[in-house]
C-alpha cells in the first residue's frame, strides 16, 4: 500500500487510534511513515511538556488564511480548525470527528513551528553573547588642578580571541587648540604608551598585545600641542587607575 496520509500520521502521533489493522501493519515495515510519526511525536511532546493546559483561543481569519498559503495546505484547511463549520441549508450537522482531526494536524503543525522559531532564537543568543566582549576592567578619570570641570572615564573590553580595546569618554574640559592624546602609564610612573588621539567625546582605541595591563593600569588624556614632540607634555586633564574587580 501508499504511504499514509499526512494527517492521518500527526493523528497517530499524537495518540489517536486511527490506523487499521493493514495500516498499522504497513507501519511495522516503513521506515518512512514510521519516521515521520517519531518526529511528530517528539514534537507534540515537547510542546504539551512546556505550555499550560487550556482553552484554545481562535485567532483571526487573516492568521490561518497566512498559515494556509505559508504552508501549502489545501482548500478545505483554509476555515478555522477549532471552530466548527457552519453546515450548509438542508445538510445535517459534520461529525465532530473530522474537526477534531484538523485541529489536531493544526496542533502539530505549531508545535513545530515553535520548536523551531524558539531554537533558532536560543541559538542565535547564545552565539552573540559568546561573540560579545567583555569588560575587564573600568576606571573613574579624575580632573587635574587646571581642568577642574573635567569629567572622564574609561573601559576595557577584551573578545574571545583576547584582543583588548580601552574606551573612553571625557566631558567639561576646558576648550583648547591643543589636541588630546590618551595615554597609558606604568604605576610606577617611569613609561608610558600613546594609544592614539582622541578627537571626540568618546574613543577607542586598540592595546597592543604585549601592554602587561597590570603594570600599565594608569590611563591619562593630556593636551597636546603641535609641536612634533611625541613626549607627554605634562598637561593631563584627566587621570585614573583600572580597577580589574
Amino acid at each position: 500500500m501508499s504511504h499514509l496520509d499526512p494527517e492521518q500520521l500527526a493523528l497517530l502521533a499524537l495518540g489517536e487510534p486511527v490506523a487499521s489493522e493493514r495500516e498499522r501493519a504497513h507501519l511495522d515495515q516503513c521506515r518512512a511513515c514510521a519516521a515521520e510519526i517519531a518526529d511528530l511525536a517528539h514534537a507534540a511532546g515537547v510542546a504539551r511538556a512546556t505550555v499550560a493546559d487550556a482553552e484554545l483561543e481562535s485567532p483571526p481569519a487573516d492568521v490561518w488564511a497566512r498559515m494556509h498559503d505559508e504552508l501549502g495546505l489545501p482548500e478545505r484547511l483554509r476555515a478555522d480548525p477549532l471552530r466548527p463549520a457552519e453546515p450548509t441549508a438542508g445538510e445535517p450537522p459534520s461529525a465532530p470527528r473530522p474537526q477534531r482531526r484538523t485541529a489536531a494536524r493544526w496542533w502539530v503543525l505549531a508545535a513545530v513551528t515553535v520548536l523551531v522559531a524558539t531554537v533558532g532564537v536560543s541559538t542565535w543568543t547564545a552565539i552573540s553573547a559568546a561573540l560579545r566582549p567583555v569588560t575587564v576592567a573600568t576606571a573613574t578619570l579624575d580632573p587635574f588642578p587646571d581642568h577642574p570641570d573635567a569629567i572622564g572615564t574609561a573601559e576595557v573590553d577584551e573578545d574571545r580571541d583576547g584582543a583588548r580595546t580601552l574606551t573612553v569618554s571625557l566631558d567639561g574640559e576646558v576648550g583648547s587648540e591643543d589636541y588630546r592624546e590618551v595615554w597609558l602609564i606604568r604605576n610606577d610612573g617611569k613609561a608610558l604608551i600613546s594609544l592614539g588621539v582622541l578627537d571626540a567625546a568618546t574613543g577607542a582605541f586598540a592595546i597592543p598585545a604585549n601592554v602587561d595591563l597590570d603594570e600599565y593600569d594608569l590611563v591619562d588624556i593630556s593636551f597636546e600641542p603641535v609641536d612634533g614632540d611625541p613626549a607627554h607634555s605634562g598637561n593631563s586633564i584627566v587621570r585614573g587607575t583600572l580597577d580589574f574587580s
